[in-house]
């Protein structure tokens, strides 16, 4: 497993944990011969070739992570030289591939599920407030082509720099062009506000201060709304935002809790069902443990985050609920679908989901 251990900033404390994680997996339920050695790729792309290069040298199988895009695109290549799979925790689309399986969360699944679920509501008529940076480009893209399959409008989109007056400015502007829509015969009726609880934080009190009703256009987020004190801000409560089902989740949570004396990240639950899947797959032969047969495998795998299934081009398919903010914690709006062999309709799933992989 290749992290950033050193890398900079909050970096190397995330890494940290998805070791933990990694180890955490050993522990509960891997088998005597599956061997974990992690490597610090430093967060850099020269330290990533590097760590790559000693796994390969000391007989590595498969490779999980690098975390950061960069750091995936220079093991690729040695990965594949070696014919060793990797497993990696990138979000970034574009570093996937045939022999690059990327186990993260997708913007664009996140997008597709909630602007589905939320047209599925009667909700038609849709604006956005993106950050203007690579992460709202990817969630624009995916936003337009949501709406349009779910035949709905898009009414407005608004860009914002991440600083205090940026966010005050495209805050206003969405809530003019909401309140003109509004008077129209298309009012609109979602607003779109992807974001982390840091960011979250601050867009808040500047969606009531551009008196965006929200008891009238509902809040649509991502999967970075997957906190339990979001619903502090009663802007967000009653929003909605696609996660896994957090049965599986609690349960890793509780156990790193319990090993480590600290609440994991959310990331960390990736590391957890990487080793995860890369220890049921080691039970099979020598000449058959890592092959894209076996991970692209029809009915996918099941861990803390839920039913995932990889495909061919190296991105993932999950299974996602759509929980509404509650004053703490969330409810479930929609529960999550099981990722059904390819070709059949996906199902409700109504069992609960255990903590590992299998």
């Amino acid at each position: 497993m290749l992290l950033p251990l050193s890398g900079p900033g909050s970096l190397g404390g995330v890494a940290k944990a998805m070791k933990q994680a990694g180890e955490l997996a050993v522990i509960n339920g891997a088998g005597p011969e599956f061997q974990l050695s992690v490597k610090d790729d430093m967060g850099t792309p020269e330290g990533a070739k590097a760590a790559a290069e000693e796994a390969v040298r000391e007989g590595a199988e498969i490779i999980l992570g690098p975390l950061l895009s960069a750091s995936v695109e220079v093991v690729a290549p040695i990965a594949a030289a070696a014919k060793i799979p990797m497993i990696a925790f990138s979000n970034d689309r574009r570093v996937a591939g045939p022999n690059v399986f990327l186990l993260s969360f997708m913007p664009e699944q996140d997008i597709e599920r909630i602007v589905g679920h939320a047209s599925a509501q009667g909700r038609r008529n849709f604006a956005a407030l993106l950050p203007d940076d690579a992460y709202g480009r990817i969630v624009e893209q995916a936003f337009t082509k949501a709406v349009a399959t779910a035949q709905g409008n898009v009414i407005a989109i608004e860009r914002y720099a991440r600083s205090g007056a940026g966010m005050l400015e495209a805050t206003r502007r969405v809530g003019e062009a909401l309140a003109t829509a509004g008077d129209g015969s298309s009012p609109a009726d979602a607003l779109l506000v992807p974001g982390e609880p840091e960011t979250l934080t601050s867009i808040g009190p500047l969606i009531a201060y551009a008196r965006i009703d929200t008891t009238k256009i509902k809040l649509l987020g991502t999967g970075g709304w997957d906190a339990p004190n979001i619903g502090r801000d009663a802007t967000f409560v009653g929003g909605w935002y696609p996660a896994p089902d957090q049965r599986g989740w609690q349960t890793f949570a509780d156990n790193f809790a319990k090993t480590f004396g600290s609440a994991p990240p959310r990331i960390a639950s990736v590391a957890f069902d990487a080793v995860g899947i890369a220890s049921t797959l080691s039970a099979n032969p020598p000449a058959s443990r890592f092959t894209a047969a076996g991970l692209t495998r029809a009915n996918g795998f099941t861990g803390a985050d839920g039913v995932v299934r990889f495909n061919p081009d190296g991105t993932a398919e999950r299974a996602l609920a759509v929980h509404e903010v509650q004053g703490f914690g969330s409810s479930i709006a929609d529960p999550a679908r099981t990722v059904p062999p390819r070709g059949q309709p996906p199902q409700a799933q109504a069992a609960a989901r255990p903590p590992h992989v299998n």
